[in-house]
């Protein structure tokens, strides 16, 4: 998600529009047409949604090699692969989910994608997620879905799944700093 908001801010920048942070992951999990409409809307601006959509899009694939996954995540997948079917949902597109699971070396350890257009009804709606425990042959009630937005849980909780909250980066920055580092 940093890397998402890095290019949403670069390529928003070049338009005239703003999108806060914080606003960015509350509105985790809404497609990205979506969130241009909606700024658009927020803002009084005229923006072209797929010309904005393709330079955003652009900005994080460049940016990939920066990429890092959230450790404690990753030790849960290595700690479960092969014990558990393990599936990524995502409003992102295909491409950039292969790409960034490609990146950090895990896209071996899914047996499937839901991304973008795989499903109607973004979060907070549980389709996306229920989509995924289909594909898994999993019933809704024995997931447990990590999710690092708002939506996202509220979308794990309307579909009946037990959910992780990830913490955003402003919040494991500063849990990082009251740890004193280890040499």
């Amino acid at each position: 998600m940093p890397l998402h908001y890095q290019a949403w801010k670069q390529a928003l920048a070049e338009c005239n529009c703003e999108f806060d942070e914080q606003l960015f992951y509350a509105w985790g999990g809404i497609p990205v047409a979506e969130i241009i409409s909606l700024l658009n809307q927020q803002q009084g601006l005229h923006m072209d949604v797929q010309k904005v959509a393709r330079r955003k899009e652009g900005l994080y694939l460049e940016q990939l090699p920066h990429l890092q996954a959230i450790p404690e995540v990753v030790e849960h997948i290595d700690n479960q692969f092969g014990r558990i079917p393990l599936a990524v949902v995502s409003g992102s597109t295909r491409e950039s989910v292969i790409a960034s699971l490609t990146t950090v070396r895990l896209l071996d350890r899914f047996q499937t994608l839901v991304c973008a257009g795989d499903y109607g009804h973004s979060k907070p709606d549980p389709e996306a997620f229920l989509v995924a425990a289909a594909r898994l042959s999993v019933a809704p009630q024995r997931c447990l879905v990590f999710e690092d937005t708002e939506m996202g849980i509220q979308a794990a909780q309307a579909g009946g799944m037990s959910w992780v909250k990830v913490p955003p980066p402003w919040e494991r920055r500063s849990r990082d700093e009251s740890y004193p580092q280890t040499p």
